[in-house]
């Protein structure tokens, strides 16, 4: 039985840095796509993690199951740090934790059908006799609606949402307890992306998952998440309860990317707050708060002092020197 509520997902200042270059001018220094990021994931839940592009979200999602290593930093899967599991300790753990990558055509391999790709993982950890892991494929395949009969075809032959279902079907074989779904409907076509989210939805119930859905659409992320983080610049800014983070967005940033949510109903007026100038680069980020060469409440505190994700009540943490100016309208 799954309590949900316990963390299953902690991680504790986790860092990523990339070398940049070879060369003269660029010996030493570091893209740092992933800066002391600290946060949990329960039980049964869908953390959303939202961010504009290149802000560091996917990389984020990919540390977390060592895909990459990271630089620094603590991931705990119940009380095991995987960053301190030695290669084949690891690569069993990932029977647990599994991914599911945004373009599904790319992760397919397109010399295998569907009955091998989905049995692969299968294989690779002999989880059963031959009947019943072809009897696994059946069962799983049925879920995600793929039919028996497009078993023996391949990849070419199916259409994105039906690739995103197999590659669903694949992440689910061997019964994981988490997965990363790093924006798995944004290469669908518009008129299918419900039916893949409402399937990630109710496999979810079904098999007691828990996930981090990547996603730069708010939208989605509203639609199918349980609590938001949002990242900037390789920093979580603001995390909340979705109802709350999306009524009472505290931090400049999160407000931006709120007020450019399109509104359906032409009598409702909002005003969109527009972001002045570039994300800064990674290689060279600005000191004190990252967000403060953009943000239109900086004041020089803002430039000096870097703010620690805080709790301001009810599990709404915010990264912001001055969320409570802001709050009572004085910014």
């Amino acid at each position: 039985m799954m309590n949900k509520g316990e963390d299953l997902i902690r991680i504790e200042g986790l860092s990523k840095e990339f070398d940049v270059g070879k060369g003269f001018l660029s010996k030493g220094r570091k893209l740092k796509a992933v800066d002391q990021v600290s946060l949990e994931i329960r039980r049964g839940e869908t953390l959303g993690l939202v961010g504009e592009s290149g802000c560091g979200k996917s990389t984020l999602g990919r540390c977390i199951l060592r895909l990459i290593e990271p630089t620094g930093g603590k991931v705990f899967y119940k009380d095991q740090n995987l960053l301190e599991l030695d290669r084949e300790s690891m690569r069993r753990m990932r029977r647990r934790l599994q991914i599911i990558f945004q373009d599904p055509y790319a992760s397919l391999n397109p010399r295998m059908t569907v009955m091998e790709i989905i049995k692969a993982p299968l294989d690779v950890f002999h989880m059963g006799t031959e009947r019943e892991r072809i009897q696994k494929v059946m069962e799983i395949s049925q879920v995600v609606g793929i039919r028996e009969e497009y078993m023996h075809r391949y990849p070419h032959q199916f259409s994105g949402g039906q690739r995103q279902r197999i590659v669903i079907a694949r992440a689910l074989a061997l019964d994981p307890e988490f997965i990363v779904c790093d924006e798995p409907v944004s290469a669908l076509d518009v008129s299918i992306r419900s039916q893949v989210l409402n399937l990630i939805r109710d496999i979810q119930k079904a098999y007691h998952l828990s996930y981090l859905f990547i996603s730069h659409d708010l939208s989605v992320v509203k639609h199918i998440s349980d609590r938001v983080a949002v990242m900037y610049l390789g920093s979580i800014v603001e995390m909340a309860d979705k109802t709350e983070l999306f009524s009472n967005p505290r931090h400049p940033y999160t407000q931006a990317l709120m007020s450019a949510i399109p509104v359906p109903d032409v009598d409702v007026e909002r005003k969109e707050i527009y972001l002045e100038g570039d994300v800064p680069s990674p290689v060279d980020p600005p000191a004190g708060c990252r967000f403060h060469t953009r943000c239109r409440y900086a004041t020089e505190a803002c430039r000096r002092a870097r703010p620690e994700l805080t709790d301001i009540g009810n599990g709404h943490y915010t990264a912001c020197l001055r969320q409570e100016e802001i709050a009572r309208g004085e910014g």
